[in-house]
């Protein structure tokens, strides 16, 4: 196993949710001598500087100040969030019995029977009481230890549960917690776990965004351990890949550019929050970093960005779901995506330009296309265009079961794409 994919198996298992995953992203950054900046406070850059914003506490935009403001950007964008379950306010459900179960909304689109009957833990942000009702403060949860399952109906009593099962996400999905010998007991349950877990008190504990996961580690697969399996790898190993490149490339490259990382919150869900890829976050960034309009429509103009989020790999059992002539294998390199309706960045000319940069980086490099008669989804390329006029390309990793509880990709795709991430700060 290389080091960079123990450090991808290390930042998997370290980010079950997007807060932590952002937690993990910037101890990277800071280990490699990145600072903090904040959107409210004057900044003080110089070329080569090296710094970073957190929006939220669940996205992060990172950047190597380059020598030239309008020489332009080089970005790599990608998401912190995946798909799963987040636990609603007031939570505790105490049925017959005592059995304790957990009201629970479905976030983005999971393929809901992958959670059944596994090791369910909890994980987020919790925030507490602060000196001002304007400014309360922020703390990080894992429990990391199996807390929860979601146990499936035996199929005694669903004898056609292999012939098709549609799903209530309101009835059929919510975890089990534990048992009280009480209905009064079970009110506030989870508030008081969460308090014991930080060491506050629970009238400390204002309001939390917390998330379940599944507690199995991240592992090497197949005849040589040629697959990634794990939870979130849509899109953190994206993320990773982002991270790993623009801290390996600080000392490198040309430094007439500056070199951005943008890692947005909410691509599952639309991307339409202030951390969003379709709020006006980054582009309030690159303003500032350019210092004026006419720097900063400049630099635009010269820039380019690799939009990354993972694709679908070519499945072994559904071939006809893919595109006859453009289906990517994982292992074969990264996919360069593409859609005629514009779901996609990518065109010729941006295209073009990340097959360079795989020729540059000495990789293969895949096209996908989805089958014609399959619509695919959209993700952060074309919404950012809406923000800012950046030439780029929408690109991932091919993969198996995107937005399952457990997906797998390719460790020689993973491996290729950093190499290719480097290559793209460097130039």
């Amino acid at each position: 196993m290389t080091p960079q994919t123990a450090d991808l198996l290390e930042f998997l298992n370290e980010s079950p949710c997007n807060f932590l995953a952002v937690k993990n992203i910037t101890d990277r950054l800071d280990r490699a001598g990145f600072t903090p900046l904040d959107m409210a406070d004057e900044w003080s850059l110089h070329p080569g500087g090296r710094h970073y914003i957190v929006k939220n506490s669940s996205a992060v935009f990172a950047f190597i100040v380059g020598e030239d403001p309008a020489a332009g950007f080089k970005i790599i964008s990608a998401h912190s969030d995946s798909p799963g379950f987040r636990i609603k306010p007031n939570a505790e459900i105490v049925n017959e019995g005592g059995v304790v179960t957990l009201n629970t909304e479905v976030y983005g689109g999971p393929i809901l029977y992958t959670w059944f009957d596994r090791p369910l833990s909890i994980s987020g942000r919790v925030i507490l009481r602060g000196e001002s009702p304007l400014r309360p403060v922020t703390r990080l949860v894992n429990f990391y230890r199996p807390l929860l399952t979601i146990p499936h109906l035996a199929i005694h009593y669903n004898r056609s549960v292999n012939e098709g099962n549609p799903l209530s996400k309101q009835r059929d999905m919510l975890p089990v917690l534990g048992r009280v010998s009480s209905r009064e007991e079970g009110k506030g349950l989870l508030t008081r776990m969460v308090a014991r877990e930080l060491g506050v008190t629970p009238g400390e504990i204002l309001d939390y965004d917390l998330t379940l996961y599944d507690t199995t580690p991240a592992c090497l697969v197949g005849l040589d351990e040629e697959f990634i399996s794990s939870g979130r790898i849509d899109d953190l190993e994206m993320a990773h890949a982002a991270v790993t490149a623009l801290t390996a490339s600080a000392a490198d490259g040309d430094g007439a550019m500056t070199r951005v990382m943008a890692i947005f919150d909410n691509e599952e869900t639309g991307s339409g929050t202030k951390q969003g890829a379709a709020s006006p976050i980054l582009r309030a960034i690159l303003q500032r970093l350019c210092g004026d309009f006419g720097v900063y429509s400049r630099a635009v103009a010269r820039s380019f960005m690799v939009s990354a989020d993972n694709g679908h790999a070519l499945h072994p059992n559904y071939p006809s779901k893919q595109d006859p002539t453009n289906h990517p294998v994982p292992g074969d390199g990264p996919v360069v995506k593409i859609n005629a309706n514009c779901k996609y960045m990518t065109d010729a000319h941006s295209a073009a330009v990340f097959k360079g940069i795989c020729e540059r980086a000495e990789i293969p490099c895949q096209v996908f296309v989805n089958h014609s008669d399959t619509p695919g989804g959209s993700t952060l390329g074309n919404i950012l265009t809406s923000q800012i006029e950046l030439d780029g390309v929408d690109m991932g990793a091919p993969q198996w079961a995107m937005h399952s509880c457990r997906e797998t990709a390719a460790v020689a795709d993973h491996l290729s794409i950093i190499a290719a991430f480097t290559a793209f700060y460097n130039l």
